[in-house]
């Protein structure tokens, strides 16, 4: 009888793993770069509130306009394929040091640019630097991570992020 239930209590299980698809891996490497992108970007919607509601010039407010509505919509993406995964939804203190010492754009400078006289010319340029900061931690998640759905994404911000800072460019040459 003992076996009987053994064999049955199998069968019951590999039955419920029948029509399952198989998680998609993720490693150390998918969860920093998650956790670091959603501060990441969180500074990015900062940015792109200010320049939305105070550059003069019509492209950098579409623009940043633009750049405040995807990255919110990707953060609460990101927070979900954390909560998914069961990891936390910040990186361990200083783990941003570690993992490439990536800089960041600091209250420091935000508060600079609040009270800045050329205010355009600055919010570009930080937001060159800030996007460039996200090319490049896309380009460590493409060569270090699993996840395929995080690694299509890390390529579409390498892409984006990249035309991004080619149009600030051409805003700050005019």
């Amino acid at each position: 009888m003992r076996r009987l239930l053994v064999v049955a209590l199998a069968l019951l299980l590999a039955l419920a793993a029948c029509g399952r698809e198989p998680e998609a891996p993720v490693n150390a490497e998918d969860v920093m770069f998650v956790q670091m992108m959603v501060q990441h970007h969180r500074q990015g919607i900062e940015l792109a509130a200010l320049g939305a509601s105070r550059a003069a010039s019509p492209e950098l407010r579409t623009l940043t306009a633009a750049v405040q509505a995807t990255q919110q919509d990707e953060v609460e993406m990101m927070l979900r394929w954390l909560h998914a995964w069961g990891q936390p939804l910040t990186a361990p203190s200083g783990a941003h040091d570690h993992h490439g010492g990536m800089p960041e754009t600091d209250a420091t400078e935000i508060r600079a640019l609040k009270r800045s006289r050329s205010f355009d010319r600055d919010l570009a340029t930080l937001l060159i630097s800030h996007q460039g900061d996200a090319v490049r931690m896309a380009g460590t998640e493409l060569s270090g991570g699993a996840n395929p759905e995080v690694k299509a994404w890390a390529e579409r911000v390498r892409t984006s992020r990249d035309a991004q800072i080619e149009q600030l460019r051409g805003l700050l040459a005019r």
